[in-house]
Parts: C-alpha cells; structure tokens; sequence
C-alpha cells in the first residue's frame, strides 16, 4: 500500500512540473519591446512624417461652364475666349480639426504652405474637357491638406494688367450677338475647407503629388438657363440681360468704373455682391474673407 501512495506522489509531482511548461509551449510568442521604443523621448510615426515630402499642385478650374460654354438664367448663350484670374497668397493647411468655412474663423494649421507671388491663369484655356490650370506647385510635407486659402488680386503683367477678374466672350441671343470684355478689379480673399466632389483631394504621400483645387462657380454670376427659374442659383444671378442692355450695338467693353456708371445702382450692387459666391473648394463653400473695392 506503501508503495502505491509513493507512485501516485511522484505522479502528482512530475505533472505539476509539466503543466508549466505545456502552458509556456501553447502561449502565442511575441516580439519583446526594447527598452529604446519606450523612451518618451524616442521619433513617433506622428513626429518622423514631417520630415517626409512631396509635391503639392494648385490648381484653378472655371468647371464646365467656362470651357465648354453655357446659357444664362436669361437666355443667353456664353462662351468665353479668355478668363484670366489673378490669385495671390494661395496656402494650403493641415488642419486639425477639420475646418468647416460655414462656421467663419480660420483654420487650425497644423502645417501651412503657400504660394506667395501672385499668378494670373485663363480659366477658358485648353479643350473642353482640359484639366484644371495649374497654379503652381510647392514642395510640402507628407499628410492630410484639409483646407485652402487664397486672395484675388489686379495683375501685375499683361494681358490683364490692372484687373482682378476679365472676361471675354461672346453672349448670343436670338439674332443678336454681343463680343464683350468685362473687367474687375476689387481684391477679395477666400479661406475655404476641404474639397468636395467625385474625386479626394489633398492626400500627400512622402515622395508622391497630390493636388488641392480654387474651384470658380461663373453660374452664380450669370445663372443657368438648365435649372428652374426660382433655383436659387437663377434668384440671386445677375444674368446677362442687364449687361445686354448698355453695349453699345453689338459691343460691351467695360471695365468696373464703367460698370458703375452704366448699370442701375441695384445691378452694380447686385454684380459687387455675387463676386464674394464666386470662391469654392469643388462643391464646398469658402468664407469670403476681404472684398476691397478699387
């Protein structure tokens, strides 16, 4: 009898020295942490990204209605020949949080760069599917750009030496044509959020290009003849009708003193009040941020 209890003792004896180990062999292994990653002090992936670049493209578009030609909520057929805008401090932000243009303020930079020396563009330039005119592009650090500022400036330099937006064209309506050149010279400033439309923009990976987007909405000036007459988009339009009405015969070469002169105080305030709507991210909206009259 002894003799069995001294077995079944060794038995109990080796598997409890066994259990240990069959628990070490079945518990998954991982890689230790040194004590190196655990210095406080040591580069985060957060803090080591800055010092990863790429190339950041700005670029302006007109959209659709500028290259391709479009109706006025008043009949008019518009096509341009040349659109030249003229935009300065143009800067780019790695906001945080997002910045929401609605709410006003400014962005919260995280990261900021920008394109400083003013730049004219003809936003009627290319084919009728042509790719939005770059601006510029600006060596940036890797991340999210979630937000966008820029100003409308007078050119410097020909061809529009002097003004802020020109357009030039062709209005037609009916048996009646109108070859025009509209000039304005305010200086007005936009600070916009992120992109809205089919594509995302702003995404800057280390060693790659990404591009942000001053989108321009003419539809807001002159209306559009394909959506319903009590569209809001038609409602706060100038149209074309009152330009229509002081060219002389079939010509209309106006710059903005002249504009004034001519038009009824409410078209003039009208047209004066549209230009701060003319500012976009795609879709999304911008706070007008200085509208300077010349």
């Amino acid at each position: 009898m002894r003799t069995i209890r001294t077995i079944r003792s060794l038995s109990k004896l080796i598997l409890s020295l066994a259990i240990p180990s069959m628990l070490w062999a079945c518990t998954p292994t991982s890689t230790p942490v040194s004590s190196e990653s655990s210095d406080p002090t040591a580069p985060t992936p957060e803090t080591t990204a800055t010092d990863a670049v790429g190339e950041l493209e700005i670029r302006a578009n007109g959209e659709d209605f500028v290259r391709q030609g479009f109706e006025t909520r008043d009949g008019w057929q518009i096509n341009f020949d040349q659109l030249y805008v003229t935009l300065a401090a143009v800067t780019a932000y790695q906001s945080d949080p997002p910045f929401d243009a609605e709410a006003g303020g400014l962005p919260i930079a995280q990261t900021t760069v920008s394109l400083e020396d003013p730049v004219t563009v003809d936003l009627a330039a290319g084919e009728a599917t042509a790719d939005p005119i770059l601006v510029g592009t600006v060596t940036a650090p890797a991340g999210r750009y979630n937000a966008l500022s820029w100003k409308m400036v007078p050119a410097t330099a020909d061809p529009a030496t002097g003004q802020t937006l020109w357009m030039q064209g062709t209005a037609t309506k009916d048996d009646r044509r109108i070859d025009f050149i509209i000039k304005l010279n305010p200086t007005l400033g936009f600070v916009c959020g992120d992109y809205v439309g089919d594509d995302r923009k702003g995404f800057l990976d280390a060693d790659g290009t990404a591009d942000l987007e001053a989108t321009f909405h003419f539809d807001h000036l002159f209306g559009d003849g394909e959506a319903p007459p009590e569209d809001e988009i038609n409602t706060g339009a100038l149209g074309f009708d009152p330009l229509a009405a002081i060219a002389e015969g079939n010509t209309l070469d106006l710059d903005q003193a002249g504009l004034e002169a001519q038009l009824s105080p409410a078209d003039y305030d009208r047209l004066m009040g549209i230009l701060p709507s003319l500012g976009h991210v795609g879709e999304g909206h911008c706070e007008e941020t200085e509208l300077a009259r010349s």
